[in-house]
């Protein structure tokens, strides 16, 4: 069953955004498949992935009416120290997973069936137990609603910005040097932070490149100037993490333009919560 978890826990978490949740929906389908008649049952995996995909979007839908209104980002996974039997390959970049926020649960799931695994709309409409049109008009309408512009549905890792740019931006950070740190942002830049329940952000969101260049200034100086920062990889993308101690206080992370290197994206996760993932592995 731990091999199945492996497997089924990127369809989860693509779909649901969290790796609390999507832990969840896996144990939930475990437990009934484990506890009901596997009469008539003749692909095993395939009937637990069908069942996972669909769980994943019940607890979606719930989820969706009670983040209306708030800024929500998705838990981060550590996609450079996370178990390695678990298809990191299969995980979602981060800025992707904040784009498919915009989609409903069923858009969100045809969208990452077809993008992130290949599926084929036959595929789709049998596992989500649609049509084939059906599937094509939700993969269709889901490209609509969101820009893919600077992100593919994987970010392959790469050594030869992250150093660069990070190092560039937090010397400029670090020196209130806005006009370097303005030149490392691209002119879409947009800022987000999301605390979670338990803790206030000094603001969710920003964009324009002044703007965010001075945000991200004022709060380092504010807030961040006594922690220990490591560089990272999550989702694919670099992060930087800031600790206190031995504790994961606030993980950043960075969409970047591989054309021009610059910065069009700082997502700041400081919800607890969502960095339980990051602080304990996967496990």
């Amino acid at each position: 069953m731990e091999n199945y978890q492996h497997i089924l826990f990127p369809y989860a978490y693509n779909i649901l955004g969290t790796a609390e949740d999507a832990k969840d929906a896996i144990q939930d389908v475990l437990y009934k498949f484990l506890t009901a008649g596997k009469e008539g049952i003749e692909d095993p995996k395939n009937y637990l992935i069908r069942s996972v995909i669909n769980q994943s979007i019940t607890i979606k839908n719930k989820r969706k009416k009670l983040q209306l209104g708030d800024m929500w980002l998705p838990e981060p996974v550590d996609t450079e120290e996370a178990d390695t039997n678990i298809k990191l390959n299969e995980i979602v970049s981060y800025s992707l997973l904040i784009l498919l926020e915009q989609l409903n649960a069923k858009e969100r799931a045809v969208f990452i069936l077809k993008e992130a695994f290949a599926y084929s709309h036959e595929e789709i409409a049998d596992t989500l137990s649609i049509t084939v049109d059906g599937s094509r008009k939700l993969l269709s309408r889901a490209k609509q609603k969101i820009d893919q512009t600077h992100k593919p549905a994987t970010t392959p890792k790469s050594e030869s910005i992250t150093p660069s740019v990070l190092d560039k931006f937090m010397h400029a950070i670090r020196s209130r040097d806005i006009k370097t740190l303005e030149n490392v942002l691209a002119e879409d830049i947009a800022f987000y932070a999301d605390g979670g329940k338990s803790l206030k952000v000094f603001a969710k969101t920003c964009t324009g490149v002044p703007e965010v260049a001075d945000l991200l200034t004022l709060v380092f100086h504010k807030y961040d100037t006594g922690f220990t920062i490591k560089t990272g990889e999550v989702n694919h993308q670099p992060a930087l993490l800031y600790y206190d101690g031995d504790v994961l206080k606030k993980c950043q992370v960075f969409g970047i333009e591989l054309e021009t290197n610059k910065i069009f994206q700082v997502s700041n996760v400081l919800d607890p919560e969502k960095l339980r993932s990051i602080s304990n592995g996967l496990k």
